[in-house]
């Protein structure tokens, strides 16, 4: 997918991203409560967690692209390994710092969601969101998810104990 106004193409990740994908997520491993991963990883590091997901099906990868870089990925992946919860995926969104606040991740976590809706037998989507995060919790209500509960102290990183706080949405 590809919008004229910002020059931003949508398409599924191929295994040349993950140089790209490694430094953005990096970002939030050295810098933010978003994620649990206390240590960056290296791009052979992330291969092994790259290669789960697929073009087609309900774990997929997508990535924004502007002017030939990756500015951002958004993942459905398996909500839990038990067979029963085989129709829930949980999703999860990472922008280059740079792209916050543009509609980049509301362009390409809504076409992952409009993906999923339309090419496969899935129930309910899932997210976390560390807390605080403000900007996470508008992007989750703008796309038709509501909070369901929260995790307190969950996690323990940059010197606190962070709640998470968990968001569905029906597919």
């Amino acid at each position: 997918m590809t919008t004229p106004a910002t020059e931003l193409r949508v398409r599924t990740s191929v295994e040349a991203d993950l140089p790209e994908l490694t430094a953005i997520y990096n970002h939030y491993v050295r810098h933010s409560h978003a994620t649990f991963d206390l240590e960056p990883f290296t791009v052979a590091e992330r291969a092994d967690w790259w290669s789960h997901y697929h073009p087609t099906g309900p774990h997929r990868m997508l990535v924004a692209e502007r002017a030939g870089a990756v500015v951002g990925y958004v993942t459905s992946s398996p909500f839990r390994a038990k067979p029963a919860y085989g129709a829930s995926v949980e999703t999860t969104v990472y922008l280059d710092p740079e792209q916050t606040g543009t509609g980049v991740g509301s362009l390409l976590y809504g076409t992952l969601l409009d993906r999923l809706v339309a090419e496969e037998d899935l129930h309910r989507a899932y997210a976390g969101v560390a807390l605080p995060n403000d900007a996470s919790a508008r992007l989750h209500r703008r796309l038709g998810f509501t909070p369901i509960g929260t995790f307190t102290e969950a996690g323990f990183k940059q010197g606190r104990w962070i709640d998470v706080e968990w968001w569905q949405r029906a597919l």
